[in-house]
């Protein structure tokens, strides 16, 4: 029965780790879904006059993204420690 387990915690079957890692997949989509989402709306100009990102743009976006990931790395050492993030 060990030999199933191999890299496994301590006590976690297969079953309880596939669903840690499918819970865990759906929240990183769920999270690039909402970085898109937001950085988009912000950054984007809707009338879409070139195919390409202009400078302006592709400056938003990077700096978007980059404080995006920040605030949620903040959050998760803040849920980490116990603390409420509000």
């Amino acid at each position: 029965m060990a030999a199933n387990n191999v890299g496994l915690p301590a006590g976690v079957s297969k079953e309880q780790a596939y669903g840690m890692a499918t819970t865990e997949m759906e929240y990183r989509v769920e999270l690039f879904n909402r970085l898109l989402n937001t950085c988009f709306n912000k950054c984007i100009d809707k009338r879409h006059k070139d195919a390409e990102l202009n400078m302006g743009e592709n400056s938003c976006v990077d700096r978007c993204v980059s404080k995006y990931w920040a605030v949620n790395g903040i959050i998760g050492q803040m849920l980490s420690a116990g603390q409420h993030p509000m």
